[in-house]
């Protein structure tokens, strides 16, 4: 996660858009990779005479799975969501859970909105949402916002309200949103930007249990960060428009992967090594806390690279 900072105060948003240069693993990933690749030639029983362009050939197959894993998990098109954003960003600004000014301003340093940014921000006919690597971490605030605003249990009596922790107000995901008018508490939960019926509620709130981010420990139903808030938003606006469970699980996935791409080409290397294949792995079970929840995180790494070189998720406070 990356910090911004916009007139003295500070926000969390996804990290910027990857260029084609950089959209590749992590060298220690790579690495590990290769080793795989290594290994998989040594137990071959190949010869000792021809074990230097074995390995050569390994780390060109290592470059070549590294680069198809990641059209996998991050396809360069994008991908269009199965959630219709229509005139949620004009209302929101509206209501001051968004300050458009603020807003624009925020992103005036990285060259101001896009035109596509405009739209989902004031306009009100917009069709389905579509995630790629550049504009993830735009989605992220947008969703972030909506999660934010609208009117929810999950924030009025899940673990945001629970009194030990001194009033919901303390989270990054609501301290940290500092692009709002007013205090981000006055918004919060307070909008009805996405009515659910009793059916939906009861599926955001089964869904979001099953959903982690390897930022922290905690899943979807405790949104005390912006990913969780962001994805408990897009949880609502797919449960309002009639997406099945198992298709809100498969985008949830595809959502995390491009706000935490680094952590998901890690588990679809982590799946090669084991013989299973990105696409045919389980969604529900890859978002849970064994693979994305920060200690799960770990777990994969420790698996796919030495142990003194194991890294973590980012961290969830501003």
């Amino acid at each position: 996660m990356e910090e911004l900072k916009d007139q003295g105060s500070t926000i969390e948003t996804a990290s910027e858009p990857r260029t084609k240069k950089d959209r590749l693993l992590p060298a220690s990933i790579l690495v590990s990779a290769i080793i795989l690749a290594g290994a998989w030639i040594y137990t071959t029983g190949l010869k000792a005479g021809d074990q230097v362009g074995s390995v050569d050939n390994g780390a060109q197959g290592a470059a070549n799975l590294t680069a198809n894993l990641e059209e996998k998990v991050l396809p360069a098109e994008g991908l269009v969501l199965p959630a219709r954003w229509g005139d949620l960003g004009a209302k929101m600004t509206e209501a001051g859970v968004i300050d458009a000014e603020q807003f624009e301003a925020l992103y005036a340093n990285r060259g101001g909105l896009t035109d596509e940014t405009k739209q989902l921000l004031y306009g009100s006919k917009n069709g389905n949402l579509v995630i790629n690597q550049e504009n993830a971490g735009t989605l992220l605030n947008l969703l972030w916002a909506l999660g934010l605003g609208n009117k929810n249990e999950i924030l009025e009596k899940g673990p945001m309200s629970d009194p030990s922790y001194g009033g919901a107000g303390n989270f990054a995901s609501t301290g940290g949103w500092t692009l709002a008018k007013g205090d981000a508490m006055d918004h919060y939960s307070e909008h009805s930007f996405v009515a659910l019926n009793a059916e939906q509620q009861a599926l955001v709130e089964r869904v979001s249990k099953n959903i982690y981010r390897p930022c922290c420990g905690n899943s979807t139903y405790f949104p005390d960060c912006n990913h969780g808030m962001a994805m408990l938003g897009l949880l609502e606006l797919m449960a309002a428009q009639g997406v099945s469970e198992k298709e809100m699980y498969k985008v949830a996935l595809q959502v995390n992967s491009y706000w935490f791409p680094d952590t998901y080409l890690a588990i679809a290397t982590y799946l090669d090594s084991k013989g299973t294949s990105w696409a045919k792995a389980d969604p529900k079970e890859l978002l849970g806390a064994n693979f994305s929840s920060a200690s799960g995180y770990r777990r994969v790494l420790s698996e796919i690279q030495p142990q003194e070189k194991k890294g973590g998720g980012g961290g969830c406070g501003v």
